[in-house]
């Protein structure tokens, strides 16, 4: 019932000036993202991604909803990775999708209005209605693109914040050094755990110097798995000497009972690093 070939040309030939308008209107103040960018390459690919999304979206009036959303998912997925859409908020984004779906409705007046009395009312009805189904559709589809590529930055910010948060220095004769700097809370101490073990191994470590000395507070998790990590490295062999304990970290090991039987203990960084032979 929505299929219209004149619709369609219609459209296809007001696409040009819907992405010009759109520009226009576009509110430039936002805080962030891409729509308040001033850079004339952003602002560019910001209308030329505007206008593909125009030349996809009507072909709802001419192709099977199957075929069409083919072609339309790619430009979704695009849309969903693309760096400065990934910095701008989703609400942003979600107003220009219904500030366009309004631009469709409109357009689609005119053509109305171009054709008095040439279509039913069930047609025209038919036009609004798959405007608005698509849009919606559209928008979840964006919404979920948008939220999985944001994790997955997410989470390579993360990895990589956890390796510059437990970073092995290599030293010589297969001895290497961990040194810790800020507060060790839980989350930071499971992940200090699995990259440690994980670092050694790769580097075929021996023997790891550990130096506290940067850090000044530790809670109580997480002393337990400082615990754990020095019987993992016990148990692979590897022959771990601490520093820099701090007095405070030092009571809350104590009163944990961790175990110091299976690894060397110095005051300083300096005096570990001086055993190597």
């Amino acid at each position: 019932m929505h299929r219209n070939k004149e619709l369609y040309s219609f459209l296809l030939g007001k696409a040009t000036q819907m992405t010009e308008d759109w520009y226009a209107t576009l509110n430039k103040n936002d805080k962030a993202g891409v729509y308040s960018s001033p850079d004339p390459q952003v602002i560019k690919k910001l209308k030329q991604q505007n206008n593909e999304f125009h030349l996809h979206f009507f072909q709802i009036f001419v192709t099977e909803e199957r075929e069409f959303f083919k072609h339309l998912d790619g430009w979704i997925e695009d849309i969903g990775k693309d760096e400065q859409h990934l910095k701008t908020p989703v609400y942003f984004i979600l107003r220009e999708f219904f500030r366009t779906q309004e631009q469709y409705l409109d357009y689609i007046d005119q053509f109305v209005a171009l054709h008095e009395e040439e279509y039913t009312q069930e047609e025209i009805n038919s036009w609004y209605r798959i405007v608005i189904k698509v849009f919606s559709e559209v928008m979840e589809k964006f919404t979920e693109a948008n939220h999985r590529y944001a994790n997955k930055i997410m989470k390579a910010q993360q990895a990589t914040i956890d390796e510059l948060s437990s970073p092995i220095i290599s030293l010589k004769d297969n001895t290497a050094l961990l040194p810790l700097i800020g507060d060790i809370d839980t989350a930071r101490g499971m992940s200090l755990l699995e990259n440690t073990l994980q670092k050694c191994a790769e580097k075929n470590v021996t023997r790891l110097f550990i130096d506290l000395s940067g850090v000044h507070a530790i809670d109580s998790v997480s002393a337990h798995q400082l615990s754990q990590l020095i019987e993992s490295l016990h148990l692979l062999g590897i022959h771990t000497t601490l520093s820099g304990l701090r007095p405070e970290i030092a009571i809350t090991a104590v009163k944990l009972q961790l175990p110091f039987d299976k690894v060397t203990i110095k005051s300083t960084l300096a005096q570990a690093i001086n055993t190597i032979k």
